[in-house]
């Protein structure tokens, strides 16, 4: 009972300091030209089946016009704009706690996919990737004998 409870509690620590880094990860400063601009990285997660990876990008008022996504090599890159509400205070008076501005996430793909049959899908705030997996890639099974180990051939 003890031990379920330190695991839990070292548990919500890891969740507490894991959002902490999610945080300072999704909006930061940069200085260009004197002024400075907000720059966000967009969270994402992966999910393999025996087909596909599948890739999920979470930008929620990202336009499909203000999205792009390329694929070079193994390189997959993802670059927008997250653009602040026009109207929604007065110049000066709004303090916007979300992150807005470009964004670019780079992530490198393993060997193996078929990148040219790659699909993307913007809906709901959320960029879907569906990348097939190579025929060569999949995993193929192999047939056990049973019974006797067959004699070495001479040469």
């Amino acid at each position: 009972m003890l031990n379920t409870r330190i695991f839990d509690e070292l548990e919500d620590f890891r969740r507490t300091f894991d959002r902490w880094f999610a945080n300072v990860d999704q909006a930061s400063p940069r200085v260009r030209n004197e002024e400075t601009e907000w720059m966000f990285s967009p969270a994402f997660e992966t999910g393999w089946t025996d087909d596909y990876l599948h890739l999920r990008f979470v930008l929620p008022a990202v336009t499909d016009k203000d999205l792009e996504v390329t694929v070079q090599g193994n390189q997959l890159v993802v670059r927008g704009e997250r653009k602040a509400p026009e109207g929604f205070g007065n110049e000066n008076r709004t303090y916007h706690r979300l992150p807005y501005g470009k964004f670019e996430r780079t992530l490198d793909l393993p060997n193996g996919l078929d990148t040219e049959k790659m699909e993307a899908y913007l809906h709901d705030g959320v960029l879907d990737v569906r990348i097939p997996i190579t025929t060569a890639m999949k995993p193929k099974k192999i047939q056990v004998a049973v019974g006797k180990k067959p004699q070495a051939i001479a040469a």
